[in-house]
């Protein structure tokens, strides 16, 4: 158990490094790994964009605590056996990495076969509170505060799969994909809406499977280089702590994209976004990072929670005053027939936004289009109604959707006075742009 538990650990250190990034780089990085937009903007620049996008964001959901615990299972397969030589261990890891491509690949052909978008079932509060609650489980885990491990049977079960050579290898490398499968939501909705945009069986083919072999690289480089990670040490109590602020600040997004209402007070003000940047720190000294339940003394417990509470609360307010934008249009949340209706009575001209709470790009229009001084005053004489597309099961939202012919989100629509379709637009679009399309519509 020891020598799992330190193969764990060494591990978790090129991946601590990637999350340091996803936590404080810019909030549209930080958005963008929660909801995979960046793909479909990365589509805009080409095949390829795409494809690494895709890869980068299976890599990204390597990191969330439904897929980090199985690198453990990995390391005890391919890493803590013994192999005749280092190239059986990269191609017993090759064969694992293998079965999880072989384990999301289909769901690409089928939406480029079909056009369906799947996902639907994470658009419920529910659903995505159960998620924040494992996130929160497992940061709790990193954070010290117990131990996380498979049961010895299950651990001893996979073993032996792997112990079949590559088939079993390839066998885990399936069952690995399926219980990554739950956390794979935010980015795979972004890229399977793309997907089923192109109805095309091999586009998505390949954006999956450069997913899937994003989603395997961590595997890949523990099962076939394990022996050469970093040794692990007291350092790894502060890369396992940052680690699991990452997972309590994804948390907290879930939660707020369940309930909306608990951002409600954010502002984007200067002085909210300075709060929210002092609490993270003070959070900090308290020990939020260099402490650890594990050690001894209520004292250094009390003192890990408060720092773990006002880091990880700074940090997500931190990231979410960025993303709230300053203004908007004057939006008319109804029926889009009786804004449609009232359109035509006053000859006017119409805006309609799909909209949801999981679409990153959408937020990019509320914060840097329609957000604009400009941008409003033009669309005030617009009928704006917006559609809110979270929950796409609702017979209301699909009757809409299907009305006017909408498979993705975001997607902006421009009537004329008269209700004919002026323009559309399915990707962000800056203010200027937009700003010109508005004005040439009567």
């Amino acid at each position: 158990m020891d020598r799992s538990r330190s193969l764990a650990e060494r591990a978790l250190v090129p991946f601590a490094l990637v999350a340091l990034g996803v936590l404080w780089a810019p909030p549209a990085l930080a958005d963008s790994a929660a909801g995979a937009d960046a793909f479909t903007a990365a589509l805009g620049k080409g095949p390829v964009y795409a494809a690494l996008a895709a890869f980068a964001g299976g890599l990204l959901v390597s990191l969330t605590p439904c897929v980090y615990p199985m690198v453990a299972v990995t390391v005890s397969v391919f890493g803590g056996r013994q192999v005749r030589s280092r190239w059986q261990g990269v191609a017993l890891s090759a064969a694992f990495v293998a079965g999880i491509v072989a384990m999301f690949t289909p769901l690409g052909v089928l939406a480029g076969l079909t056009g369906s978008v799947f996902g639907s079932v994470l658009q419920s509060p529910w659903v995505l509170v159960g998620i924040a609650i494992l996130f929160l489980v497992l940061a709790a885990s990193l954070f010290g505060a117990f131990e996380l491990g498979l049961p010895p049977a299950l651990t001893n079960r996979l073993a032996e799969l792997g112990g079949l050579g590559f088939r079993g290898a390839f066998v885990l490398g399936l069952v690995c994909g399926l219980i990554a499968a739950p956390c794979t939501g935010p980015v795979l909705t972004g890229i399977l809406t793309w997907i089923a945009k192109t109805q095309s069986a091999g586009l998505g083919a390949a954006a999956m499977s450069a997913f899937s072999l994003g989603l395997g690289v961590p595997f890949f480089l523990v099962g076939a280089f394990a022996l050469q990670l970093p040794k692990s040490g007291a350092w790894m109590v502060h890369v396992k702590s940052l680690l699991g602020i990452v997972l309590v600040v994804v948390a907290l997004y879930f939660l707020a994209t369940a309930f909306p209402g608990l951002v409600a007070f954010v502002r984007p003000a200067p002085w909210f976004l300075a709060v929210a940047a002092a609490a993270a720190l003070v959070g900090v000294f308290f020990g939020a990072v260099h402490r650890d339940f594990a050690e001894a003394g209520w004292g250094n417990r009390i003192a890990k929670s408060v720092g773990i509470v006002l880091t990880c609360a700074g940090a997500f307010l931190l990231l979410a005053g960025f993303n709230k934008p300053k203004a908007t249009l004057s939006w008319l949340y109804v029926p889009w027939e009786d804004a449609r209706a009232q359109a035509l009575a006053e000859s006017r001209p119409m805006l309609i936004d799909f909209t949801a709470a999981w679409c990153v790009a959408c937020k990019e229009l509320d914060k840097h289009t329609f957000a604009e001084p400009v941008v409003a005053q033009e669309a005030s004489r617009f009928v704006a109604v917006k559609v809110d597309a979270t929950d796409d099961e609702d017979p209301a939202v699909e009757a809409a959707m299907r009305e006017f012919r909408v498979v993705g989100l975001p997607t902006v629509l421009l009537f004329d006075s008269e209700g004919r379709e002026a323009a559309r637009f399915t990707d962000f679009v800056a203010a200027g742009p937009f700003l010109e399309v508005l004005r040439r519509v009567d």
